[in-house]
């Protein structure tokens, strides 16, 4: 006979094993929802150069098909590192870099996609995504002791509590157009990153401090094709690690 205090836990047992069942199907199957990648692979965790392939298929069942030609891109100043992205971190060498504040690297991972934002009222013709103009007091918040931490918010409609963020329209031409990247947003993570955005770079080959950047008119053909009816997704990893997860991801 199954005592009364087991008998109250069975329902808790089976949420936890139901719950660890899903996140087990997620990351052994993260695209699996997704019609629309964007790919991202450096030769190395330390390289600031890489490129950026888009991938569509008619439905999740189909092939994965390059869309258009690879665009040269850059990561942080200092490279890449693993990232909080859709997935757990894969086991990886303990020499292997992981994300935080201030480390000057970009997310590795699989990553979900936000708003788009520029310095336009309107935003670039054929655009899907939400669109936030960025007025003089939208700021991204990096100070990690915020509530606001890896947010962006309109300093006009809140009670300001940082002590650090980026004023967006401050950032030219970098900001003219991007979008963000849904790194460390759910269960926002102290000290783990914030603020990683897709934008304009300053010129081939500059890093930045932990976004993906590009150059202008490659940003303009990307932003309006991404489509979140398709549950688009980043990709982003050395090409070692890309290889070596292929599989086990079934990554294009």
């Amino acid at each position: 006979m199954i005592a009364p205090s087991m008998l109250m836990r069975v329902p808790l047992l089976l949420l936890s094993v139901a719950l660890l069942l899903i996140g087990t199907v997620r990351a052994e199957d993260p695209l699996k929802q997704s019609s629309q990648l964007l790919v991202v692979t450096t030769p190395n965790w330390d390289a600031v150069g890489g490129t950026l392939q888009r991938y569509q298929r008619p439905t999740t069942r189909d092939p994965w098909q390059p869309v258009g030609a690879p665009i040269s891109i850059t990561v942080g100043h200092t490279g890449l590192a693993w990232g909080l992205g859709i997935v757990p971190t894969p086991p990886h060498a303990a020499a292997d870099p992981v994300k935080h504040e201030g480390d000057g690297r970009s997310p590795a991972g699989i990553f979900e996609l936000g708003t788009a934002f520029g310095t336009a009222d309107k935003p670039l013709p054929g655009l899907k995504l939400p669109y936030l103009p960025l007025t003089p007091t939208i700021e991204c918040v990096d100070d990690s002791t915020s509530i606001y931490y890896n947010s962006l918010v309109d300093r006009a409609k809140v009670a300001p509590d940082w002590h650090s963020s980026e004023k967006m329209r401050d950032e030219m031409p970098y900001y003219q157009w991007g979008l963000v990247i849904l790194h460390n947003s759910s269960n926002v993570t102290a000290q783990a990153g914030s603020c990683i955005f897709l934008h304009i770079w300053g010129h081939p080959g500059q890093g930045t401090v932990g976004c993906t950047s590009m150059a202008r008119p490659d940003l303009e053909d990307v932003m309006p094709w991404i489509d979140p009816r398709l549950h688009p997704l980043l990709v982003q990893m050395p090409a070692a690690e890309y290889k070596r997860l292929h599989k086990a991801w079934r990554l294009p």
